[in-house]
């Protein structure tokens, strides 16, 4: 039924490359926190980078808390599932750091997403996971279902923003710069977009 990889390769990779959405999970250290799980979408906007490392444009939103969670501690699993297909899932389990626009790494990491243009996003990181656990198992209870195309809302909202309306838009936001349970979120303001 399951089996464990030590690497993101051959069908694995292929798998994930192909699937038009992910989710991630992510939790602070206390206990009593609050579990973060979120879908991510968007054509163009996840990369395998190497057998070990993926990474994926975290765009514009109402939260930040998997930024908050990756700051405080790193841990991350990121799920895959087939709605098309044989059934499938794959979880990597790893760390997660994000890196934010004023980062020296963050143009050569963006460059591992030609397809996708982040700016009428709101592009605040780019997250990346190494992977310490890869696993697959079967999906025999996930439903049949097709997908058509992505949403275009997310981009036609944030293309009216620039740098300025939108760290007013995230300063606005209770839990953007501090998460639901307190932890540091995402730094603001934004360093200047670059793209």
């Amino acid at each position: 039924m399951g089996k464990t990889y030590e690497r993101i390769d051959g069908r694995l990779r292929a798998f994930i490359e192909t699937q038009p959405l992910f989710f991630t999970a992510t939790a602070p250290l206390s206990g009593d926190g609050t579990v973060n799980l979120s879908p991510k979408g968007l054509k163009g906007s996840f990369a395998v980078l190497d057998e070990q490392t993926v990474a994926y444009l975290d765009f514009a939103g109402s939260n930040a808390e998997t930024i908050a969670h990756l700051r405080e501690n790193g841990r991350i699993t990121l799920m895959w599932c087939a709605f098309q297909g044989p059934p499938t899932i794959v979880r990597v389990h790893g760390r997660g750091e994000p890196v934010f626009r004023d980062d020296p790494r963050f143009p050569e990491l963006l460059s591992h997403f030609p397809d996708i243009d982040p700016g009428p996003h709101g592009l605040r990181a780019i997250i990346v996971v190494t992977a310490e656990l890869v696993r697959d198992t079967c999906g025999y209870a996930v439903p049949f279902m097709s997908y058509d195309e992505d949403r275009d809302l997310h981009g036609k909202r944030f293309a009216r923003e620039d740098d300025e309306s939108l760290n007013a838009y995230f300063a606005k936001k209770e839990h953007v710069a501090t998460s639901l349970d307190g932890l540091p979120g995402l730094p603001l303001p934004l360093p200047p977009s670059t793209v």
